[in-house]
């Protein structure tokens, strides 16, 4: 039965991998957890026992050190892999390529080498939109152009994306779904996960709520001179939760044998674009706070627009985003405001 499959959460306490971690548990899933904890918190794994009942195995390994990770397999055996653990900032990577390309790409080789060795034969990648880098057309579907990455970070996606499907044709039968992921904001519903930045926060979201509850004296919009209706970057914002089932769906395709072939990519998103003022509007009409931001120039690496085309992950998956853009706001907001009565100065 699927639902006694043990799945391998890597990065899951992060902030997609811990709601994700959730909803597998919620499933009936029995879930491990490998991470770092080089972008996220210990105090995660009692989050997720408080919102589910049960306290998930996690380790602390870098999936770098393969023959922690081949200990971690040896003692659990597992069935599937969801892989998020990755270095994740667009910014750092500019200033950083090296410490991205080896990174996010050595760790996902080590991975599927351990595959082989473990007969795992069913494996979930986090991949982004920013794969797609400037498209030539919106909606942009599944079957788009590749374009030129836009950063080190986006090309270690990208090129992630090709090693797996390079390496679906020759691993026995392995099936592999690479998610396409717009832009994951909100938070849990319990507020006792949400999107937490070590160090200054480069996403959107939590730069707006931390200007709101007053942790920033201020918050900077990059640009206005863009090709958009209001002169800032659109993006596709899509609630944490709604990814989260996304990636149940996807574990529960392959363990059902539904998948149509050994390599499938999907988008995840809303398939409505939005821009950075416009969720600055919104945030303030939602909550009732006014918020302090500046209009500064460009930042490198950023796409000027991007959302997605779902019909096909809607159709084919059989998954569609349903939460509204109220629910991710207020999640958010919420989540801020319990980090801001447990600690201060943890932020």
């Amino acid at each position: 039965m699927a639902a006694k499959s043990k799945i391998l959460v890597t990065g899951g306490m992060g902030y997609i991998g811990s709601h994700t971690v959730v909803e597998l548990i919620n499933k009936g899933f029995d879930v491990y957890i490998i991470d770092n904890l080089s972008n996220s918190r210990n105090e995660v794994i009692d989050s997720i026992e408080k919102i589910t009942g049960v306290c998930p195995v996690f380790k602390n390994i870098d999936l770098n050190d393969k023959p922690a990770v081949n200990d971690f397999l040896r003692k659990y055996p597992i069935d599937a892999i969801i892989h998020f653990a990755a270095y994740k900032s667009v910014n750092d990577s500019v200033n950083q390529p090296l410490s991205y390309y080896r990174n996010n790409l050595v760790s996902l080789l080590n991975l599927l080498e351990l595959c082989i060795d473990y007969n795992i034969m069913h494996f979930v990648f986090s991949s982004s939109c920013s794969v797609y880098g400037q498209p030539d057309r919106l909606p942009i579907d599944e079957f788009a152009e590749v374009k030129k990455a836009e950063s080190p970070y986006a090309n270690t996606k990208k090129i992630g994306e090709d090693i797996l499907f390079d390496f679906s044709k020759t691993a026995g039968g392995m099936k592999i779904i690479s998610l396409r992921y717009f832009n994951p904001v909100g938070g849990h519903p319990s507020a006792l996960i949400g999107e937490y930045p070590l160090g200054a926060p480069q996403n959107l979201f939590p730069v707006i709520t931390q200007t709101a509850i007053g942790k920033r004296q201020g918050m900077k919009v990059f640009g206005n001179d863009y090709d958009t209706p209001d002169g800032s970057c659109i993006r596709d914002y899509i609630h944490v939760m709604d990814i989260a089932a996304a990636h149940v769906v996807a574990i529960e395709r392959m363990l059902n044998g539904k998948s149509k072939s050994t390599y499938e990519l999907f988008n995840l998103g809303t398939g409505n674009g939005l821009s950075v003022l416009e969720i600055i509007y919104a945030f303030e009409r939602i909550t009732g706070v006014k918020l302090n931001y500046e209009i500064v120039g460009r930042r490198e690496g950023d796409v000027v627009k991007i959302y997605a085309d779902t019909d096909y992950a809607n159709k084919e998956l059989g998954w569609k985003a349903v939460r509204t853009l109220d629910d991710m706001i207020t999640s958010a907001w919420a989540w801020e405001k319990v980090l801001n009565n447990e600690s201060v100065s943890k932020i």
